[in-house]
């Protein structure tokens, strides 16, 4: 009898799907039995070891603003800019520096050699502009003097190239003077093709995180743990109970005061009812996280923005998609807006907009050979513009996951993904 009443509060918390009302999250979630003590993954968060080691501690992340300021003026230069064309070259295709300039501009006789992208405007041209080398310093040493929201990295003002090196980096820029050539459309990011995924992500012999889905989730379903109970003690049919829950994940969760993504669901939930320590982005967690979403494939996502946390966490979410951060100074946004970088290219990474990016999440990364859930996606990203990341059960990621899950209300889940 006391495990049938459990079966049915726990039924009536989780399956939050489209058709339940914002007003009644608050009460049906407070049924749901969570460990609300401790974190969710691992402390002190350590970054993964195949990544990265740098510190960047100095500059802006989700979580705090440390960044120097913009200057306010040009720096004046007096005369010419002293610099070495050929060595300014160099310096441009250096990917040792932000991934180098060509990472978001065709620059000339360069430009067919390393995939460059469009991010940023085509300077094959940019020696017949008329540009003062003052003009051209300042644009590389930080644009924002002439543009505050400008996509392009503050490279002297965050210490990535010094004084002398962006001498160099004008010398080259003056010595463009001719269309870039390119070897095919493939070269050009002009015409570059964007990448179309037409493999079947639910094929096994495609897609290997559907092995989460054959084989590792069940196993862990019937998992008995600490506490004597797995989670088919409760959840006996779960294609059933799990039908559209994760279609309205992540969502506002008042005991924690944050917001809770599905891999901290999991953490906590299994805390609590199994005793099972499956911390996020461990291996147990990320199959679990995949068969939740798999069993709602096909549900519309539709995640609560109506309720008033959800309002409050939708709006820090989009703040911080809009915030810089890293020392190579780049916002959310800047890459995943269409109205700033999506449908573009940065060398030869498409970047995608927002809707549509986490319908397929967690996904396989051919390119990494393996599964990705969505907090380590984030993390991804702000180790790759040079900033610090965050724990992946961060408040700061909870937001934002809500921002960008709910660009795609209305689409359908489709997981796990394959991407390259």
């Amino acid at each position: 009898m006391r495990r049938a009443a459990l079966v049915t509060i726990f039924v009536a918390g989780i399956t939050l799907g489209p058709g339940v009302r914002p007003s009644n999250v608050a009460a049906q979630s407070a049924a749901v039995p969570l460990a609300l003590d401790g974190e969710a993954s691992a402390r002190p968060w350590h970054r993964y070891h195949e990544w990265p080691q740098r510190d960047s501690a100095k500059f802006n992340t989700l979580a705090m603003l440390a960044s120097p300021p913009a200057p306010t003026q040009p720096r004046k230069v007096a005369g010419s800019v002293a610099g070495n064309s050929a060595l300014g070259a160099k310096l441009a295709a250096d990917r040792s520096r932000g991934g180098s300039c060509l990472a978001c501009h065709v620059m000339g006789p360069a430009g067919d050699a390393d995939l460059p992208g469009n991010l940023g405007p085509d300077l094959s041209q940019i020696g017949n502009a008329g540009l003062g080398d003052e003009t051209l310093f300042n644009f590389v040493y930080d644009a924002r003097v002439y543009n505050a929201d400008t996509l392009m990295p503050p490279w002297g003002t965050h210490g990535i190239f010094d004084d002398q090196e962006i001498g160099h980096l004008v010398a080259f820029l003056k010595t463009l003077k001719a269309p870039a050539p390119f070897k095919s459309d493939l070269d050009d990011p002009a015409k570059r093709p964007p990448p179309v995924e037409n493999r079947d992500n639910l094929d096994s012999m495609l897609n290997p995180a559907m092995w989460a889905v054959d084989d590792k989730a069940p196993a862990l379903w019937t998992e008995a743990g600490p506490k004597g109970a797995a989670c088919a003690s409760c959840h006996r049919d779960p294609a059933r109970a799990f039908k559209t829950w994760a279609a309205g994940m992540p969502r506002w969760e008042p005991r924690l005061e944050k917001v809770m993504g599905i891999e901290e669901f999991v953490t906590r939930h299994a805390r609590a009812t199994t005793g099972h320590a499956w911390p996020i982005e461990s291996a147990e967690n990320g199959a679990l996280a995949v068969y939740l979403r798999f069993l709602a494939n096909g549900s519309t996502i539709a995640v609560d923005q109506e309720s008033a946390p959800a309002k409050a966490a939708y709006a820090r979410g989009e703040a911080l998609a809009h915030r810089k951060v890293g020392q190579l100074n780049f916002a959310c946004l800047d890459c995943h807006d269409a109205g700033r970088g999506a449908g573009k290219w940065i060398r030869g990474q498409w970047l995608a907009q927002l809707r549509g990016a986490l319908d397929h999440y967690p996904t396989w990364r051919t390119s990494l050979q393996a599964t990705w859930d969505v907090r380590k996606r984030f993390q991804w990203c702000q180790v790759a513009v040079w900033a610090d990341e965050l724990p992946p059960d961060a408040k700061e990621y909870g937001d934002l996951e809500l921002y960008v899950t709910a660009q795609s209300n209305g689409l359908k889940l489709n997981v796990p993904g394959i991407r390259h």
